[in-house]
């Protein structure tokens, strides 16, 4: 009698994540509190003891190893780990390739995560152009996706999605060079003239304000303001988060404006409808110090990192908060060291203490 041939272990109901890749529902509970040397360990004992019986769950794993690589800053290592791939397009990253494994599935089971990754480590590197060129890639890669999933009939949000967070990331790379106008025709090809994504008009206000164009700004904020009137959102984002998106929008209208009380006003009530809202408390602290209140100001970054801390604590807040102390106190590096000790039991693998400046 014949054996039945393996089931598809992707198309087959699984009850929990763990079925779809060997216990990786907890490799993706440490990725949430920032437990990366944690995964590391995970993917060295999985492939230690040959746990990862699929050519899929080997992909996963990797990809998992070199995120945590590249969060923990170890960026040569992540880029020997992609080294070690061959061309993700390539045939043995398809699941056509192992029929008596995945037997009615086709395509690729690369992750999109590894192809993020394998653009932005070399621009960690220092190897910007390489990136660069990379993330283009992405791109045309992405949208051949979109165009290809609109002519199936198939949904197109998650690859919308997609390509906003590629942008997102190449805008990024040329704010960092103030390479302001490819950043304004990258942002526009997105916009539309019916777009109704309050995120991106708003990133459009913040790179025109960057340019000086003040006006363009303040049309690019009312446009966000109107879509919240009339409920469009894309449904990229909850009320609350909406209402508070169009209060910071016109906080940072008055902080260029150097009306700073106003500004404090708005940005109160984002916390007050939001008290995890992180922006809108670091720009009210900003504000408060421009207004020559340095004991608020601090008191609001402190009382941010108490209550909310895993929100809270990021490097922008914590070099913030550093200045704060040095303008403030006589003392500071001994205020400075007790926050690093705080700092050092309740933060993530990755967060940066040198941002402390000690």
């Amino acid at each position: 009698m014949e054996a039945d041939a393996p089931s598809d272990p992707l198309t087959n109901q699984f009850g929990t994540i763990d079925d779809l890749a060997h216990d990786l529902g907890s490799i993706q509970d440490l990725a949430a509190r920032g437990s990366w040397r944690a995964i590391l360990d995970k993917v060295a004992r999985a492939r230690a003891l040959s746990l990862l019986r699929n050519p899929h769950e080997q992909l996963t794993y990797l990809s998992f190893q070199v995120l945590a690589l590249a969060k923990l800053r170890r960026f040569n290592d992540a880029s020997a780990e992609l080294d070690s791939l061959q061309d993700l397009d390539g045939p043995l990253y398809r699941y056509q390739s192992y029929p008596t494994v995945y037997p009615s599935r086709s395509g690729s089971m690369v992750p999109f995560c590894l192809r993020w990754l394998q653009a932005l480590i070399p621009v960690k590197l220092g190897q910007r152009q390489v990136g660069l060129d990379r993330f283009y890639i992405l791109l045309d890669f992405v949208r051949s996706k979109l165009i290809t999933k609109e002519k199936e009939g198939i949904s197109v949000n998650i690859w919308k999605k997609r390509e906003i967070f590629v942008i997102n990331a190449i805008i990024g790379h040329h704010l960092s060079n103030k390479e302001f106008s490819v950043c304004l025709d990258l942002i526009q090809h997105l916009l539309g003239p019916d777009s109704s994504n309050p995120i991106l008009w708003s990133k459009l206000g913040y790179i025109q304000m960057q340019t000086g164009d003040l006006e363009s700004a303040k049309n690019s904020f009312n446009r966000v303001e109107a879509l919240m009137k009339e409920g469009k959102s894309d449904e990229l984002l909850s009320e609350i988060e909406f209402k508070n998106l169009v209060n910071r929008n016109k906080a940072m209208v008055y902080m260029v404006g150097k009306d700073y009380v106003s500004a404090v006003r708005e940005l109160e009530e984002c916390i007050e409808r939001d008290p995890m809202d992180v922006v809108a408390i670091n720009n009210k602290a900003l504000c408060l110090m421009y207004l020559r209140d340095l004991p608020d100001s601090i008191k609001v970054l402190e009382n941010a990192l108490e209550r909310v801390p895993t929100v809270a604590l990021n490097e922008t807040v914590v070099v913030n908060l550093c200045s704060m102390y040095e303008l403030a106190y006589v003392n500071h590096s001994d205020i400075k060291r007790t926050l690093s000790s705080w700092i050092a039991r309740v933060a993530p693998d990755d967060f940066d203490s040198s941002c402390t400046r000690i």
